[in-house]
Parts: C-alpha cells; structure tokens; sequence
C-alpha cells in the first residue's frame, strides 16, 4: 500500500468540507452589511458543515491533526468575524463585543496550549472531575447544541439590526422582532459557552502553571 502524502491529506472529505466552510464564512462577511436573509443561510451553513466534518473523518478513517486545527481556527474565525460586525452594528457595546471575542480566543488557545504541553492526545479529552467540560466535550449532542444556541443568539442580534425585518405581535409585550424572541430563548445555552470558556481557560491556566511548577522543582533537584 503507497504511502499517504501530505496532499493527500489535505484534501481528505472532511477538510474538503472544512475548505467549504471557510468559503461560505466569507461569502457571508461580504453579505452582512446589506444581505441579512442571504447572510443567514450561508452562515448558517458553514456551522451547520461543522457537524459534518467529524463524523465523515471518523467515517472515512480521515482524522488529522491539520483537520483539527482547521476545525478550531474556522469555529473561532467566523464566530469572531460575526462579533466584528456587532460592534459595528451595536458600537454602545464594542467593549462587550470585544470582550467576548477575547474570553473565546483565548480560553481555546491556552485549552489546547495546555492540552499539547500536557501531552495530551486531544484537546476534547477531558477528565471527569471538570464535570461541565466533560459534559461539554464528550457528548456530541451536547457540543452540538451549545455550539448551536451560541451561533444563533450572535445570529439572532445581527437580525436584531435590522428593524424591517420579521415582526409579530406577542401578547402583554406588542410588536415584537422575531430575533429577539431567538436571542432570548438561546441565552441559557450561550451563557452555557461563556462559562464553559472561563472554567476551560482557568484549567489551562493551572495545568499550565503545575507543569511550570514541575519544571522548576526538576531544575532544583
């Protein structure tokens, strides 16, 4: 059997479908301003891929470290890009907005910092004692959803931009926009993600820091 190359593994199913997300995350940028229905579905539609390309690895036997990585950097990119627009769209709270942006940036960096300084094998294996991570990142429904909830409450406040779209009459609060009404039912799960963020970043913090600690204490025996 020839051996696999480094080409090949570039275009192994699920990176291809990584590259799609990539491009549909753009196309989308260039949308937002002035396209926001259009701007949904294809963002939409770059998350919704991110489901795809794990089980097609797993599948097709394709994992791979640039599969992951792609994986990582495309989730933290095009959520990032879409919180770039909201501070343009809502410029009261670009501090918040960016905030945000660096809690989720660096939670997930200093997470598989640790993870590879570790020695661990994988950035989603994580002990039982952190419960909520654990939860988080071994059930894939659970992933899933939070994922989910968290795109669509950054999705529902891009709508919320703009007013002519999409308005009901909700009993005991008036005309009301249908992206509020997504905003507010996904917020116990995007509250979820930000917690999760904090707790991750604080484990990578110590598992970083006992590791340093074990260093200096080899160096002095």
């Amino acid at each position: 059997m020839a051996n696999v190359t480094a080409r090949q593994v570039l275009w192994y199913i699920p990176n291809q479908i990584g590259f799609t997300r990539v491009f549909t995350a753009i196309l989308s940028f260039f949308l937002m301003p002035n396209h926001p229905i259009w701007t949904t579905w294809i963002y939409g539609v770059s998350c919704l891929l991110d489901a795809l390309d794990g089980t097609m690895a797993r599948k097709y036997n394709q994992t791979s470290n640039f599969g992951a990585v792609l994986d990582m950097v495309t989730d933290r990119s095009t959520t990032s890009s879409l919180i770039c627009y909201l501070c343009v769209a809502y410029p009261k709270y670009a501090p918040i907005f960016q905030l945000l942006v660096s809690l989720d940036l660096s939670s997930h960096y200093m997470h598989m910092y640790a993870t590879l300084t570790s020695g661990g094998a994988s950035h989603k294996t994580i002990e039982k004692e952190q419960w909520l991570l654990h939860l988080y990142y071994s059930r894939r429904s659970a992933l899933f959803t939070i994922c989910a909830f968290n795109e669509l409450f950054y999705l529902a406040l891009y709508l919320y931009a703009f007013p002519q779209l999409w308005h009901f009459n909700l009993p005991l609060v008036g005309q009301t926009h249908v992206a509020g009404v997504i905003a507010v039912v996904c917020l116990p799960g995007y509250l979820f993600k930000q917690l999760a963020n904090i707790i991750q970043m604080n484990r990578a913090a110590l598992l970083l820091a006992s590791k340093d600690a074990e260093n200096a204490n080899d160096k002095r025996n």
